[in-house]
């Protein structure tokens, strides 16, 4: 795969750029899923000709929040729940980036909840992956928005009294243009779904579902699953808003009960954030990061601004 760096060089690369040079050793646990993520991320990357130099990925905080330290793009770890609106940001000053946000489904749907509504209603151009384990690892399996009614833990010793949230829905309802569901037990999809995730253009929403070996040993939801888009059984329109809708209703029900649906539920071709903000002439053409880069005059009256103000 050839692709241009940010010298302008064509040349060709490959899935080993992204793994960083003093790699680390990842603390996941062994057989996290985790591992499945980063995995399918080295893979797509490449393969949809990106350079390490063109992406950022940024986290938020719990084991998903490592994934930039393991990954060789650049990185921003946020503090819990708010990798969205770092990531909206970035994508602000500099649409040129592919901006990459990841978190847990604590951090994504617990604390930081707003931010995904509201990011989805504004369709922001990111790409943004939901590690979902159903519980918060890194600090020990406190039951999560997503853990299901009736799990135990040390926050919930007798139970869960509350029914789990149900992402993908609320993706839809949100305004998200890209929604699907995979799993880290299926890396063939999980990197195909990554592909069309980062090439779609606006908000897409990828709940990915990563088994929790040390602090959801219970669940069994993950095996057996089943591909929508391969199976005979599933035939709707991925862009139809009123049969994704059912079949997203009618997965998030099955989940507990022992049948995974993962594939693509929705996608809508609504123009951007970014493209609607042009449109506007509330943002030019050329990225914000280049321009103040590259342009004299706009330092001189950042200089003045502050000399004002002192």
């Amino acid at each position: 795969m050839s692709a241009f760096n940010a010298i302008g060089e064509e040349r060709e690369i490959d899935r080993d750029e992204f793994t960083p040079g003093l790699e680390p050793q990842p603390t996941w646990c062994p057989g996290c899923g985790d591992f499945g993520v980063l995995k399918a991320l080295k893979q797509a990357l490449p393969e949809i000709g990106k350079t390490p130099d063109e992406v950022l990925t940024v986290t938020g905080i719990g084991c998903s929040g490592k994934l930039n330290s393991y990954l060789e793009t650049y990185g921003f770890h946020t503090i819990h729940g708010r990798s969205l609106p770092v990531a909206r940001a970035a994508k602000l000053a500099n649409d040129g980036l592919e901006v990459i946000a990841a978190g847990g489904d604590g951090d994504g749907y617990g604390i930081g909840g707003n931010h995904f509504m509201h990011t989805a209603r504004e369709n922001h151009d990111i790409t943004y992956i939901v590690f979902n384990n159903e519980v918060f690892g890194l600090t020990k399996g406190q039951t999560s928005p997503t853990s299901p009614k009736g799990h135990k833990s040390k926050t919930t010793p007798h139970g869960n009294a509350k029914s789990p949230i149900r992402p993908l829905s609320l993706a839809l309802t949100s305004g998200a243009t890209y929604i699907a569901r995979t799993a880290a037990v299926n890396p063939n999809q999980a990197k195909e779904i990554i592909k069309e995730a980062i090439e779609h253009d606006g908000f897409a929403h990828i709940d990915f579902l990563t088994q929790c070996p040390t602090w959801n040993k219970d669940a069994r939801q993950y095996v057996p699953y089943v591909d929508v888009q391969e199976s005979d059984d599933y035939d709707f329109d991925v862009h139809d808003r009123q049969e994704a809708q059912e079949m997203m209703f009618e997965t998030e029900n099955a989940l507990h009960e022992g049948t995974v649906l993962t594939g693509r539920y929705f996608v809508d071709e609504r123009p951007s954030y970014q493209e609607q903000k042009k449109e506007l002439g509330e943002m030019p053409e050329e990225p914000l990061a280049e321009r103040y880069f590259d342009d004299d005059y706009e330092w001189e009256r950042s200089y003045d601004l502050l000399e004002r103000h002192k």
